[in-house]
């Protein structure tokens, strides 16, 4: 098989061991890490603080030195120098210079890329409007929110046309609008046939684009798939919303409902139970009926992918946080 021909990215028997600075203390940030990227497909790499995707990242991109193992990107060796011309980064936390404005940061990323200054421009110009940066262009970038310098970010990643771009916490900083904005920018980069990479605490927007994801806990690839594959259709129960009456015979109500299922949430006179996958939902419906109660809502809850990240990482897990 040609390199052209091979996946995006190929990991194989990742390991990274390093010492801490005070007291020397020996830690394993990627322990026997194997997987691959096939081309064209949107991956998510998702784990807590601590599990090691950073560190996987930084070595994908030269910047890192692996303990032993190996790594392909793009069918070479990370720092391979036609390689790097064919990726896009995005770092968890960039640094930009604080009196450039956005439309000198990639005309310095343009000119790094070699791109001549026709093009230089013409990208720019793109890509200022699609991260929706177009009302900042006068705007020193010290004086850009988070969410601003990670859009800022965005667009420096992708200013060479990148083969394959390579995220570390994309929607980092950005309200709503701005998370939808880059959920459209990595579907718009997979529609073009590009490769994207890219770690995130949040996992709607995993659920939303990608093709495949891995669960990364303490260095280690714990599950590995399309959605599909990792997220069983099983129905793990039903969550029943319903209006009660006034306060007095709510509270009755509540009390002779609670043997079908706990409360799960309450406001005002909705109450919301949740139900176990083998319990009886129309009897509970008659009952709560025969209470008084009118239904407003019954919703069966199905496994998530955060069901499926608690299965897997557990006790495992090192403290990190999802999103959801």
């Amino acid at each position: 098989m040609s390199a052209a021909a091979g996946p995006a990215i190929a990991v194989d028997d990742l390991r990274v061991v390093y010492r801490t600075p005070m007291r020397r203390r020996r830690v394993v940030a990627v322990d026997g890490m194997s997987f691959r990227v096939e081309r064209g497909e949107i991956f998510g790499f998702l784990g807590p603080n601590g599990a090691g995707k950073t560190t996987t990242m930084r070595i994908l991109m030269g910047l890192v030195r692996a303990t032993a193992g190996t790594c392909r990107v793009l069918g070479e060796v990370p720092t391979h120098r036609k390689t790097r011309h064919q990726l896009g980064f995005l770092p968890e936390t960039p640094y930009f210079y604080d009196y450039l404005k956005v439309g000198e940061l990639l005309d310095l990323a343009g000119r790094l890329h070699g791109l001549s200054r026709k093009d230089r421009a013409r990208r720019a110009e793109e890509l200022i409007e699609r991260v929706g940066l177009d009302k900042a262009r006068k705007v020193p970038m010290r004086k850009f929110s988070k969410g601003m310098l990670q859009r800022a970010g965005i667009a420096q990643a992708l200013i060479n046309d990148p083969a394959l771009v390579v995220f570390d916490e994309p929607m980092s900083g950005l309200d709503p609008i701005g998370r939808k904005e880059v959920r459209d920018i990595i579907r718009d980069l997979g529609a073009a046939g590009k490769t994207v990479f890219f770690s995130t605490h949040i996992l709607p927007d995993v659920e939303s684009v990608c093709d495949r994801i891995a669960m990364v806990v303490r260095g280690k690839i714990r599950d590995v798939g399309e959605m599909s594959d990792l997220v069983e259709s099983q129905l793990l129960g039903t969550e029943v919303t319903l209006r009660l009456g006034d306060a007095d015979a709510a509270d009755a109500a509540i009390d002779a409902l609670e043997e079908h299922g706990p409360v799960l949430r309450r406001a005002g006179r909705e109450v919301t139970f949740s139900l176990a996958a083998a319990a009886d939902v129309d009897s509970f419906l008659a009952r709560s009926r025969d209470l008084g109660a009118s239904v407003v809502s019954v919703a069966p809850r199905q496994e998530t992918l955060e069901d499926v990240f608690v299965r897997t990482a557990g006790a495992n897990s090192v403290g990190g946080t999802f999103s959801a």
